[in-house]
């Protein structure tokens, strides 16, 4: 450590962090102990109380304050001489430009989203300032180098689209726990406490099921004079039991499946016993609840229990009453959080009930926080091993040692004797839309589709810009920023409106679009081909981009695990049985990589005790987990269901 105090390299480097959190707390101890002396530090989030148990730089009296702010305060306590210098900012903020960046030596990303991380990307790239990316899920993670022109960059390799699930499956033929938990979450949960005019499949009518006054009108909205108790017996009847008649009035959609049975409330719960919820002595249990908590109210302590039909009854009735009463100013402007645990009963009581239903197995609270709120759980030693090998990569990029530098992944068991697998950084993919700058396709029905569908699902969506600007030739059709006057906005506005073919300047079939982000330097080509019909469900969108780095396909194995509850020891690439072996590996669209036979990185040198590895054992590692969420925050491809499966998408 002393050694490193003294290095020029470190001691002269203006460092810039990207991210406070579970990595970011880990790293800035780091980087202060190992001689940085000028460190800067960007992060727009507040200290929440899920936080403490893994970022160790916060404690109980900072809940609510600046990430940012208090990290730095915390470090200076044991490293007082050195510079340390918060930003509680959003990093896409207009003052933190290529200029900005520019100042920086090294940049250090401990990100927990795709947009932020990509945005971070073009700027370093459009600065020539090294990146060194990094995440972390449970037991694994990932250290990456990203030097303009010597590496791949953090775009060159796919990143897959977030999990989507068919509405019809969600609102009519739920087979997995997750299709109900995004029912209860996206669509009940919005419909009751989110703005109650959005549109959704929860209001189903039928000729005859229907007809009655209490189903002609929305059953959401609660009538005039109608108390709590009566309006909450009523939703459950509504969601659970006549929209289920409803379902079942289809007999086509039965034909080869299990019909769902509907569930009334007076099924499962007493008359007496349902004006009793929440209550010991029958006096209302929200008079004097310190916390609005359904479990505490009805006395259930234990999260990783699985509740029953009428426990959970009991659950979303009691939840139902605390949001319309104790929370009734925020009730049509609510959003579902997974750290208010008043809204995370509500949907796993919800889900368990719809489960219960349709015959999926029930899952406890702890199991359904995880999935509606696509969390892995964080491990703190995991966030240390990483923020370490962060550091040992900046150290390598400041001393200009690129023969040294490594994409570092940390498996949760051990393979081939190591729980930390080294591979040299790919050179930067020549169809990069980004670095390489290769033109980009975009099929489109240019007679219908508008300017604002292109920049709402394709500039911003799909490329990533937040301050876009599109030409055709040297005419300006679009631009976007809070520099601009009355009528540019006003004649932009107009535009967003038209149709391609009859904007001032024509976009159709042969025409070249440039898109730029100001902000980002960023810069692509888009060649558009007209295209009269589209597949309404494949491509409901009506537009098809290609040209962007594509994941190549793999067959689904569903009896194969990783991360979350499955056994990593086959998380890594295959074939190793001498030093510097080639490994080819790949990204795939659920973050992993495998073996191809394309590109290949180099495993470092290797002892003889880790090569004498049984053939066997060398055939079962196929896998190198790429993982790019830090923290809790990551999506899930697939959750605990019927065969517990708990496959994840790692952006």
């Amino acid at each position: 450590m002393a050694s490193l105090q003294h290095s020029p390299a470190i001691k002269d480097a203006k460092v810039l962090m990207v991210g406070a959190g579970g990595i970011g707390c880990e790293l800035l101890k780091t980087l202060a102990l190992s001689g940085f002396q000028d460190i800067h530090i960007i992060d727009m989030d507040t200290i929440e109380v899920s936080n403490l148990n893994r970022q160790f730089l916060f404690r109980q009296s900072h809940v609510g304050q600046s990430k940012a702010k208090v990290a730095r305060d915390a470090v200076l306590k044991f490293r007082p001489h050195i510079s340390i210098t918060p930003y509680h900012a959003n990093v896409k903020d207009p003052s933190f430009n290529v200029d900005f960046f520019k100042q920086f030596n090294v940049v250090l990303n401990g990100l927990d989203n795709l947009d932020a991380r990509r945005h971070v990307n073009r700027l370093c790239l459009a600065a020539d300032v090294p990146l060194v990316e990094s995440g972390t899920t449970g037991f694994l993670g990932q250290v990456t180098v990203h030097v303009k022109g010597k590496t791949e960059c953090y775009e060159c390799q796919p990143k897959p689209a977030p999990k989507s699930y068919p509405v019809c499956t969600i609102t009519s033929t739920p087979s997995k726990f997750v299709h109900c938990i995004v029912w209860a979450k996206d669509l009940l949960f919005a419909k009751l406490f989110g703005d109650k005019n959005q549109d959704n499949d929860l209001n189903v009518r039928s000729g005859d099921v229907a007809s009655s006054s209490e189903h002609a009108d929305d059953a959401f909205e609660q009538r005039k004079d109608e108390d709590v108790e009566h309006y909450r017996r009523r939703i459950y009847d509504h969601v659970f039991a006549h929209n289920i008649e409803v379902a079942l009035s289809n007999e086509e959609t039965w034909k080869n499946r299990n019909k769902p049975r509907p569930i009334y409330s007076k099924d499962v719960l007493s008359d007496k016993l349902s004006q009793q919820n929440g209550t010991v002595d029958g006096s209302s249990a929200t008079d004097n609840l310190p916390s609005l908590s359904a479990m505490t109210s009805l006395g259930l302590k234990n999260p990783q229990d699985v509740w029953n039909l009428m426990e959970n009854s009991r659950v979303f009735l009691e939840a139902l009453k605390l949001f319309l009463v104790n929370r009734k100013k925020e009730v049509g402007n609510l959003t579902f959080d997974k750290d208010d645990q008043l809204a995370v009963e509500f949907v796993t009581a919800a889900a368990n009930i719809r489960a219960a239903s349709f015959g999926i197995p029930l899952h406890s609270l702890f199991e359904a926080k995880g999935i509606a709120g696509n969390i892995v759980h964080a491990v703190a030693t995991t966030n240390a091993i990483v923020a370490g090998l962060i550091v040992i990569e900046a150290i390598k990029v400041l001393e200009k040692n690129t023969d040294a530098y490594r994409m570092t992944y940390c498996l949760e068991h051990p393979s081939r004797k190591m729980l930390l697998m080294p591979v040299e950084p790919f050179e930067p993919n020549k169809s990069c839309y980004v670095c390489f700058k290769t033109p980009l396709t975009l099929e489109i029905n240019t007679r219908r589709s508008k300017l604002r569908d292109f920049v709402e699902k394709i500039v911003k969506a799909k490329l990533g810009m937040s301050y876009p600007l599109i030409m055709v030739g040297h005419a300006l059709l679009y631009e976007f920023g809070d520099d601009l006057d009355e009528d540019m906005v006003k004649n932009y506005s107009a535009n967003l409106e038209k149709v391609l073919s009859e904007l001032p300047s024509p976009v159709m079939g042969g025409t070249i679009l440039q898109v730029e982000d100001l902000q980002q330097e960023f810069t692509c080509n888009i060649s558009v081909k007209h295209r009269e019909e589209f597949d309404e469900e494949k491509e409901p969108d009506e537009m098809v981009l290609s040209g962007l780095t594509e994941a190549p396909s793999m067959a689904k194995d569903d009896n194969h695990s990783i991360g979350n509850g499955g056994s990593t020891s086959n998380a890594l690439s295959a074939d190793i049985t001498e030093a510097k072996t080639d490994v080819e590996v790949e990204e795939i669209s659920d973050g992993t990589e495998y073996i191809h036979s394309g590109k290949k990185r180099k495993l470092p040198e290797v002892s003889q005790a880790t090569k004498d590895v049984s053939d066997d054992e060398t055939r079962n590692h196929k896998n190198v987990e790429k993982l790019d969420d830090e923290d809790d925050d990551i999506v899930m491809l697939d959750h605990p269901d019927v065969d517990n499966q708990k496959k994840q998408r790692l952006q």
